[in-house]
């Protein structure tokens, strides 16, 4: 497989009152070609929300409605990068998106990061007092993860809102 250019183009999805921003590093080939987020059908993302929340999200409208009735914001660190395919371990190249304008435009109480390359590339280029919580990713690559490993970790984000 070879490298491709890659350019972030899903918009985020946040509005003034989001408490909580939920980082990815960047969209898989299929949510850019689906234009969301964790698109693919085998990513727990939507599944380990669901289950924590007890809600059903059956396409891109609900699962909008429900992360802004959360205050949850969503993004990626990732503004483009050079990949293959969709795996993280082969970016490079990477330009980063400008997630500080969030940050002023919205009262973030908490920063989650879905992944290692998400914590790491958020650690080493924005500087915050705001707390950044490692979140395994919900890939299914990460296969040493259930997802019921994930959705006790996961856990974190609506205890943090209460």
């Amino acid at each position: 497989m070879m490298f491709m250019k890659v350019i972030h183009n899903l918009k985020p999805i946040y509005d003034k009152n989001s408490k909580v921003l939920i980082l990815g590093s960047m969209p898989s080939v299929i949510s850019r070609k689906n234009q969301f987020y964790y698109a693919n059908k085998t990513n727990r993302f939507w599944k380990i929300l669901e289950e924590i929340y007890h809600v059903k999200l059956e396409n891109i409208q609900s699962k909008t409605n429900f992360l802004l009735e959360n205050k949850i914001a969503l993004w990626d660190v990732i503004k483009s990068c050079d990949i293959k395919g969709s795996s993280d371990s082969s970016i490079k190249n990477i330009k980063i998106n400008d997630i500080d304008f969030i940050l002023k435009k919205c009262n973030i109480k908490y920063i989650f990061c879905t992944g290692k390359k998400a914590f790491d590339l958020f650690n080493k280029n924005f500087k915050t007092n705001i707390p950044v919580i490692y979140l395994p990713s919900p890939s299914s690559a990460n296969a040493k993860m259930t997802l019921e490993d994930l959705i006790n970790i996961y856990k974190k984000i609506p205890e943090v809102l209460i």
